[in-house]
């Protein structure tokens, strides 16, 4: 299997493309508070190669929220094809969720969890991660996802030949958790599994209408990519964009990818799509 060093030299490439496109793409300030409860999952890669990945889903208090992000993240690992098996849920009780992430530090190869990594009381998987390992990158200058948080989880030194093992820390609204799977933990998994990780489809086309954008974050908005009038490939908004609704992603076959310096789009104005390619 690949080295943890290329894990993270993979996901840091992938925040530097977009970092040289949008100039300011990580943005270590405060975050919002975002709560979710997490399942860990055991993956094993369709090529022979076995990679391990535990999703721990985090929430604020016992029964406050669904679990909204384990079936759609399940879906996107075996779209990856891998398969994966359901752990339980783990809840954001901090001395239940330190003891999953370092059992599941064992085994894994690379951990996913949603939920838990604001600035709330309840949110403990950022702090966990860095008392069980290594924070390499939070809090990141985009929209949705602002709160991912990416690193690596210590191994017990006996275990020499495994020493750490990545972690990435999707946060818990169904959207952002989603957008932050298919921009930054997919092409990480494909390297871990020894997979060639090229880049997503783009293109760039015709906004049909007026988006509204401000500038000083990427934004992912979610957009259906159709065929105009003229018979050219145009995209439009998929509607109302907030990181909870959950059908801006159902309904979307693209993401509209709007660097950091972008304000708002005027109709007929070109933009950037990344096809979603089958990923969800």
């Amino acid at each position: 299997m690949s080295s943890l060093s290329d894990i993270l030299t993979a996901a840091k490439n992938i925040v530097t493309a977009i970092n040289n496109a949008a100039q300011s793409y990580t943005n270590v300030q405060g975050a919002q508070s975002l709560a979710g409860i997490t399942s860990a999952t055991v993956v094993k890669a369709a090529a022979g190669r076995v990679v391990v990945v535990s999703v721990v889903v985090a929430g604020s208090g016992a029964g406050a929220i669904y679990d909204a992000n384990g079936a759609s993240v399940r879906a996107m690992l075996e779209r990856l094809g891998v398969t994966p098996i359901d752990l339980g849920i783990v809840g954001d009780d901090p001395a239940r969720l330190e003891a999953a992430l370092h059992d599941a530090s064992l085994y894994a190869d690379a951990v996913v969890t949603s939920g838990g990594v604001g600035l709330g009381d309840a949110d403990h998987t950022r702090v966990l991660l860095a008392r069980l390992g290594d924070v390499v990158a939070w809090n990141l200058a985009i929209r949705p996802g602002r709160p991912m948080v990416f690193g690596q989880l210590h191994r017990p030194a006996a275990d020499a030949t495994r020493l750490s093992c990545a972690l990435f820390g999707l946060p818990g609204n169904p959207v952002a958790a989603m957008v932050s799977f298919y921009v930054f933990v997919r092409p990480a998994l494909l390297r871990l599994q020894g997979a060639q990780a090229r880049p997503l489809p783009r293109l760039r086309v015709r906004c049909t209408e007026r988006l509204r954008k401000r500038a000083g974050r990427t934004e992912f908005q979610r957009g259906i990519l159709h065929t105009d009038s003229a018979g050219e490939p145009a995209v439009r908004s998929t509607g109302p964009q907030g990181s909870g609704v959950l059908r801006s992603m159902t309904q979307a076959n693209c993401l509209i990818v709007l660097p950091d310096a972008q304000g708002d789009v005027a109709p007929g104005d070109w933009v950037e799509v990344m096809l979603f390619e089958g990923l969800v």
